[in-house]
């Protein structure tokens, strides 16, 4: 099937506690590497709906993969934001198409988002994209978003202040 549920961090390798370290013991735990996926169109002129993010969450990256170019005259833009609409990153193009292909444009992580971008938050993020178009309007764009995270507690850490397990 491919898709899980877990909740807490994971138990890496086959030692539970890394001992004689200048930090003392060290829990061999780490946080989940997660990813969720959906498509927006050039339709998509309002904000949708992509992802919901779980509490906590730290946003490693969003991928654009375009599969239909989008063509609106002048400037094609998409920009991914909360539902507060605050801008997490945005793939743009002047003068041309957002073009077939994976967008390579280096997001600019600012102070309004670096937050974010390091904690979702204590309660789970919603996630939406938009796309506007200037000039001609578009008739043609479809891209998969993809937003790379990791699963972490609501308060946003990722290793435990106590550990009850084997």
């Amino acid at each position: 099937m491919g898709l899980a549920t877990h909740l807490g961090p994971w138990l890496l390798g086959t030692v539970k506690n890394t001992t004689g370290t200048t930090a003392g013991t060290i829990r061999n735990t780490g946080a989940t590497a997660a990813s969720q996926t959906n498509t927006l169109s050039y339709t998509d002129t309002t904000a949708k709906t992509l992802f919901v993010l779980p509490a906590g969450s730290m946003i490693f990256n969003f991928l654009i993969d375009t599969t239909v170019a989008f063509n609106a005259g002048t400037n094609n833009v998409i920009t991914i934001q909360t539902s507060g609409g605050t801008s997490l990153a945005a793939v743009t193009a002047t003068a041309a198409n957002i073009t077939v292909g994976r967008a390579t444009t280096t997001y600019a992580i600012t102070n309004a988002n670096i937050a974010t971008w390091t904690n979702v938050g204590s309660t789970d993020l919603i996630v939406q994209a938009v796309f506007a178009g200037t000039g001609a309007a578009a008739s043609t764009g479809t891209a998969y978003i993809h937003c790379l995270y990791a699963v972490r507690q609501p308060d946003g850490t990722y290793v435990p202040t106590s550990f009850t397990g084997p």
